[in-house]
């Protein structure tokens, strides 16, 4: 990992402990902040990302909060009922729709989360790993999404109200996949910590054939950098 600066502001940085939620975190260092990682348990089938997310805080010498919600607020998705999460999908599939991997409203929840925790320990700064490139059709990754919970953010709070505004960053907004890594190589993201994985196996493997891992792999290859994934045995198609 690059030395980051001195850091001279608090944020509250969202951290699943995939590919690009650690990106971000290496681009809040960078950027002089101090950040407070903020994960959640929420009933997910993957939370193998949870130690994901808690390898890379530590590495990037960041705190690191976990915190658990009620899983039945988060019912009606793949990721956390009992469905088959959709594989072997091409890239023109997982680009139309909003797919069954949707969980309802849980960018909305997690941004409210952080708001909170910032204003409580007097942080202005947010950062979130939205992406409206490579984002699989979610709602809730768009730039209209993003402008208009800043500004309820600054009209719900003690501190907006009073002018001292709340920022959401999203650095990673207009990247594709592949920039995204070429980035956080260069910011000295090891990879090889992180879970993007919509359906790990027992040991942790990525199962190579979700819409997550696919554009995981997708990125590693246009970008030039060796994929540091571990898969699961079996094709990848």
């Amino acid at each position: 990992m690059i030395d980051p600066p001195t850091p001279t502001r608090r944020a509250v940085v969202l951290l699943s402990g995939g590919l690009d939620s650690a990106t971000v975190l290496a681009i809040a260092r960078r950027d002089a902040f101090e950040p407070l990682c903020l994960s959640f348990e929420y009933g997910q089938r993957h939370r193998v990302e949870l130690d994901a997310a808690a390898r890379v805080a530590a590495a990037f010498e960041s705190t690191h909060r976990s915190v658990t919600l009620d899983p039945a607020c988060f019912r009606g998705s793949a990721l956390t009922g009992t469905g088959d999460i959709p594989k072997g999908r091409t890239e023109s599939e997982i680009e139309t729709g909003i797919p069954e991997t949707y969980v309802p409203a849980r960018n909305l929840v997690f941004l409210s989360m952080a708001l909170g925790t910032a204003e409580s320990i007097g942080a202005r700064d947010i950062f979130v790993g939205v992406n409206a490139v490579d984002y699989s059709g979610y709602p809730d990754c768009r730039p209209e999404f993003i402008s208009a919970f800043e500004e309820t953010a600054n009209l719900a709070t003690k501190a907006g109200v009073q002018g001292d505004s709340f920022r959401i960053h999203t650095p990673l907004l207009h990247l594709t996949k592949a920039r995204i890594i070429q980035t956080g190589t260069e910011l000295g993201v090891d990879y090889a910590m992180t879970s993007s994985c919509y359906d790990p196996d027992a040991r942790g493997l990525a199962c190579g054939r979700c819409d997550s891992c696919a554009l995981r792999r997708k990125g590693f290859e246009e970008a030039g950098v060796p994929d540091p994934t571990r898969y699961a045995p079996g094709p990848l198609q």
